[in-house]
């Protein structure tokens, strides 16, 4: 297998051995292709690097791992007849190594990042990418530098990023502002740089798709997938998995994309709804930490993921994804951070105006562990805690 860079926006094309993140003359961001030759799966795996002949890597004794993917596909029958459909599965990447799907790309980054001989890597975050590029990079030996912005971030996210021996740095401004600065030293060469800008770590994350045809089994149709957006990155990455194994007939038939994005943090949802060009929110506000991002770097990406698979990206209120979140873990035992709930806030509200028929199929990708953000569980639950004194009063 062969594979190079191509710019998305003008198609100008870059070699495998160039380190870069953008287009040198339109700015855009960039796309990996491949000249595929052998789509067999590696039978003694299981997770990401059972797919290695998708993945863009040259040196398997590079690969640097936490047996990160294989996350499990939840059949959810109880929810499923709360919301009136016939058939409910959840993607819980919640599982993996530092429980969310940004182990899937900062497998493949991070090797990347070995391959290119780079001694330091970095990233702006809100939190699941800082957690994930430190554990990946400590366990490849390299120096981690995470730039995070000022306002409120997950206390689970940013323990894990100081425990596994980053260098943090706090940015006077939003995720945007984060960006900016360590997009300047990755460009000059001073870092690796792994946010979803980097064509690379994105790779990782459409190994989702693969498993989720996988896990259904001889039957895998899907009518609609719903993917929480921040950066957005991950909808175009799973969506482009679902191409390339509808490619050598491991999938029946392509699904329809939806994403969902918080309504704080909307930009690429104000697109679909209003139909108007894309304007980004300069202070995005939502209790969802993880998709609270005005500006995503692939909403080009993201946007074209949409429209090409005849779904579209909408939004749902702080309020609407809280309910999700309470409904999925009583309902089904799953505990997800309010972010990961979007994608299940989206497809009730989408079942409530009558979108979606009663016979479809559907799988709701969740992207991160609920002891992320626990604060705001707790916040939201707290009158449901009860001082008692005398048991007998209590009522069952």
């Amino acid at each position: 297998m062969d594979y190079w860079l191509e710019c998305i926006h003008c198609k100008a094309t870059y070699s495998k051995e160039e380190i870069i993140y953008t287009c040198k003359k339109c700015k855009d961001i960039l796309d990996v292709k491949y000249t595929y030759e052998d789509g067999s799966l590696d039978q003694a795996r299981q997770g990401v690097w059972r797919y290695r002949n998708f993945l863009p890597i040259e040196n398997g004794k590079k690969i640097v791992t936490l047996n990160e993917g294989n996350t499990t596909l939840f059949k959810c029958d109880n929810l499923a007849k709360v919301l009136g459909i016939r058939e409910l599965y959840i993607k819980n990447e919640g599982e993996n190594p530092t429980g969310s799907f940004k182990d899937r790309g900062m497998t493949v980054g991070v090797t990347k990042a070995l391959e290119y001989g780079a001694k330091a890597v970095g990233c702006a975050s809100t939190g699941n990418t800082s957690a994930s590029l430190a554990a990946y990079s400590a366990k490849a030996n390299l120096k981690c530098l995470i730039f995070i912005p000022s306002g409120k971030i997950a206390f689970g996210k940013l323990a894990q990023a100081l425990v596994y021996g980053a260098d943090v740095y706090t940015v006077q401004g939003n995720f945007d502002k984060a960006m900016e600065l360590v997009t300047k030293l990755g460009k000059k060469g001073k870092i690796y740089l792994l946010n979803s800008i980097n064509p690379y770590r994105t790779e990782g994350q459409k190994t989702l798709a693969y498993e989720i045809a996988e896990q259904l089994g001889e039957d895998n149709s899907i009518d609609r997938v719903f993917v929480p957006v921040g950066n957005a990155a991950n909808i175009n990455a799973i969506w482009k998995g679902f191409n390339e194994f509808l490619r050598f007939d491991y999938l029946e038939k392509l699904p329809r994309m939806f994403g969902v994005q918080a309504k704080g943090a909307n930009p690429l949802a104000r697109t679909f709804e209003l139909n108007s060009k894309y304007k980004p929110i300069p202070k995005p506000e939502t209790i969802a930490t993880a998709i609270r991002i005005g500006n995503p770097i692939s909403w080009k990406k993201a946007t074209a993921a949409a429209k090409n698979s005849n779904g579209f990206i909408f939004s749902v209120t702080d309020d609407e994804i809280l309910e999700a979140q309470a409904l999925l873990a009583q309902k089904e035992g799953i505990f997800v951070e309010p972010a990961s709930a979007s994608s299940i806030a989206g497809l009730k509200k989408l079942v409530e105006d009558n979108e979606i028929g009663k016979d479809e199929r559907i799988v709701c990708v969740t992207t991160g562990n609920g002891l992320k953000d626990p604060n705001v569980v707790v916040d939201n639950f707290k009158n449901k805690i009860k001082k008692i004194k005398d048991i007998n009063k209590i009522k069952l």
